[in-house]
């Protein structure tokens, strides 16, 4: 949850490849910061210093890796394997051993916390992205130093390495090993590539050119693979984020021609199939988490409007049938995010509004009549950037 103004922000793209590039991050914002710390702004100072101390716990943490803490490996018992559970999954009462498991949406099974591959790679890659922010406010080498520790264990070193593929993702039990939809879970790593970028003039290149090596593998899995092609032609927000990561490693890897085909072939297509003329995302809308998922789904569709914009291909303003598009999405979820229509449909899990704000925050510059009045007064932005901070 540090810097949801760095992810998504506009007006700062970079046309560079590889690790020159950043992605998601916004450099802009980055620098505005940078600048306000530097000059001794007491909230710049305040918050880049809890970005710091963060940072200085960090350098006794982990490292973390897809080998450490099993208590189950995949099958082939190769513990590089990431292995997890489908979530909404529950054993089956009216049979003896529960299996084959049976699905309640929304309802998250306690026994997927027995698997910590997820955890170990969300710790990991939550402290790849605070270290490399770091070191971009402070250039400090100890933080590039142990950022480069971390992501040698996870990605390349051969005793603890991840093996690059997702085919032991969300198994349920009695049903199947693993399924294309648990491929969502490696949006964990989405920050890498940009915290690379910030860390580069710390990091070894024989480094650097083994994480773009990893991700290259990676995409290739994702590309080719049964589970990879599965979650690629799902309808709903798997596939979006399909997208997002398919683009964002295949850039990083230097395949800029894959990253544009995957917009134009995958991603612009959705848009007819997600979005009604008036704003609402059926597929979303009929879950039980219908606000979560509503929000997320299109989260997806503005990180790849930043990351397309880089490719002068505009997502902002894309539209189907003269409507159809991500402005008018967020326009519909606009009143109910400030309170002023109760949201008619089924939300089990609480409302959260930190992807609509990361949204707006961006929409406002790229749509400057969108109606913010309401949302502002709930919300209030200013023009202060580090308020995101965080």
């Amino acid at each position: 949850m540090i810097l949801i103004l760095v992810f998504g922000c506009i007006g700062c793209a970079q046309s560079t490849a590889g690790t020159n590039r950043v992605h998601l991050f916004s450099m802009a914002d980055l620098e505005k910061t940078n600048q306000l710390y530097r000059a001794h702004d007491h909230n710049a100072v305040i918050q880049v210093n809890n970005l710091l101390k963060q940072a200085d716990s960090l350098l006794t943490q982990g490292p973390w890796s897809v080998t450490f803490d099993k208590k189950k490996t995949a099958p082939g018992n190769n513990p590089h394997d990431y292995l997890s559970q489908a979530p909404y999954w529950w054993p089956d009462s009216s049979k003896a051993d529960g299996k084959p498991y049976i699905r309640k949406d929304g309802r998250r099974n306690p026994e997927i916390y027995e698997l910590h591959d997820a955890a170990q790679m969300e710790k990991m890659a939550s402290a790849v992205k605070k270290l490399a922010l770091a070191y971009h406010f402070s250039k400090k080498a100890t933080y590039a130093k142990k950022a480069g520790q971390l992501l040698k264990t996870w990605f390349i070193d051969p005793a603890t390495a991840m093996n690059p593929n997702l085919n032991y993702a969300q198994y349920v039990p009695g049903v199947n090993e693993g399924r294309g939809i648990g491929i969502i879970e490696t949006n964990r790593l989405l920050p890498i590539p940009d915290a690379v970028t910030l860390l580069q003039n710390g990091l070894d290149a024989n480094l650097v050119n083994g994480l773009k090596d990893w991700f290259k593998a990676y995409t290739q899995w994702l590309l080719t693979s049964k589970n990879g092609k599965a979650e690629q032609k799902e309808l709903n927000n798997h596939g979006t984020w399909f997208d997002v990561q398919v683009v964002v490693y295949t850039l990083f890897s230097g395949d800029e021609a894959t990253a544009r085909k995957e917009i134009t072939d995958h991603t612009i297509p959705r848009i007819a199939k997600q979005f009604t003329a008036d704003g609402r995302q059926p597929l979303e809308l009929a879950r039980t988490r219908a606000w979560d998922y509503s929000n997320m789904n299109l989260m997806a569709w503005y990180r790849l409007a930043f990351i397309a914009q880089q490719l002068n291909i505009d997502l902002y303003n894309k539209t189907v049938d003269g409507s159809k598009g991500i402005k008018t999405a967020l326009e519909f979820l606009l009143p109910y995010a400030a309170g002023e229509q109760a949201w008619p449909y089924q939300e089990i899990g609480g409302y959260e509004y930190g992807n609509i704000r990361r949204m707006v925050h961006t929409a406002r510059v790229v749509y400057p009549d969108l109606k913010l009045k309401a949302f502002d007064r709930k919300f209030p932005e200013g023009n202060d950037p580090l308020m995101f901070l965080f």
